[in-house]
């Protein structure tokens, strides 16, 4: 992906982000697990509970009030919500600037507001604000006092109340996914709920200044936006984890992420006509659950055993062509390997014993290689 906003802390212009989504369900408990989902993926990729939330909100809660306050037009409203979206950064006094005529900045840049008048404004603000320490329960009755009387401002409250519940059944506590009606999300196509994991830690910048990390991911219920391409209303709704922001988040949180990836079992290319034969391999160890690779470059046996020792892949796989005229295989256990190289001090002992090396009958190959890696 790219990013088109100014970087930060764990903030590229190019990153990699994972992405869950479910497709097909309008039930706001599809977002609720999409939500679960997100809460319990940040706790096993090491962020302990405490340390990040899930904070939701529904687009149609804020919709349904600046419609009851005369604010129709589909750009009045977007201007609003990008104000809103600003309450962490510019406080309270910054977006009432932004929901009304406009706002000077330091720099003397002038942003234009929403164009939203007095009573209006202060609607927008009691909304943002209704957040609770008491609970999901208690913010939602706040809510609904403000909200009172818009369709779809009781649709949007409806719709979180039954989120709520369904995260009370899942076991998802207040602490963990909580509602917070200042999200928005910035994206235009949102219809629904919106969520934004944030990590609660702080950090520091590259002077050494104390700052907020903020958000490491977000989504929400996206309902039209397949039908912009294929016409078919479809519902959908899903959640995004910016991989290097969350790796950037276990740095903030004390927890470096855990090691390199493993790569997989590589077969050595020995030969161009006994391709086939190194993709049945790769064949039945793909169709086993072991993830493996033909090595496809052009370089020699021993930069392709640099190749898979630098990929960490747990075995390399060498079959030439006395090995296929045998019916047997070499299996080079490259974990093992590892392990020994670092007590090794005579190189020639160690080419004369090959530790992990091991010539066994093709057939056995799927087993041998599960017996590396244990599997």
């Amino acid at each position: 992906m790219w990013r088109n906003e100014k970087p930060g802390p764990g903030r590229f212009r190019q990153f990699i982000q994972c992405d869950a989504d479910t497709v097909g369900s309008a039930r706001p408990e599809a977002d609720a697990e999409i939500i679960a989902m997100a809460v319990e993926g940040l706790e096993a990729a090491g962020l302990p509970r405490g340390t990040a939330v899930l904070k939701i909100n529904n687009r149609k809660l804020l919709n349904g009030l600046l419609t009851a306050a005369g604010a129709d037009s589909a750009g009045q409203k977007l201007a609003v919500l990008r104000a809103v979206d600003k309450l962490d950064r510019l406080g309270v006094d910054g977006v009432r600037l932004l929901l009304g005529e406009g706002r000077l900045d330091e720099s003397g840049d002038f942003t234009k507001g929403a164009g939203l008048k007095g009573k209006a404004v202060d609607q927008v603000l009691d909304f943002v604000q209704a957040g609770s320490t008491g609970g999901r329960a208690a913010t939602l009755d706040n809510i609904a006092r403000v909200v009172a009387g818009s369709a779809e401002g009781d649709e949007g409250l409806l719709e979180l109340s039954r989120i709520d519940a369904a995260l009370t059944s899942l076991g998802i506590a207040d602490d963990q996914a909580f509602i917070d009606p200042s999200i928005v999300r910035g994206l235009e196509y949102y219809t629904g709920a919106v969520f934004e994991a944030e990590l609660l830690l702080s950090t520091t910048d590259e002077k050494g200044n104390k700052v907020t990390f903020g958000s490491i991911g977000g989504g929400g219920r996206y309902d039209d936006l397949v039908a912009r391409f294929t016409g078919n209303v479809t519902p959908a709704t899903g959640f995004s984890f910016g991989v290097s922001r969350l790796a950037a988040a276990l740095r903030a949180a004390g927890r470096e992420p855990g090691g390199q990836a493993r790569g997989p079992v590589v077969v050595i290319a020995f030969d161009d006509a006994h391709m086939p034969e190194y993709f049945k391999v790769v064949g039945e160890l793909r169709a086993a659950g072991v993830p493996a690779e033909v090595y496809l470059g052009t370089s020699g046996m021993r930069p392709q055993m640099k190749y898979a020792d630098r990929r960490l892949s747990p075995a390399a796989i060498m079959l030439g062509g006395d090995e296929i005229a045998a019916g047997t295989v070499t299996i080079k256990d490259l974990d093992l390997g590892r392990e020994l190289a670092s007590g090794v001090a005579d190189n020639a002992a160690w080419k004369a014993e090959r530790p992990g090396q091991q010539t066994i009958p093709r057939g056995e190959l799927v087993s041998a290689v599960r017996k590396i890696i244990g599997g």
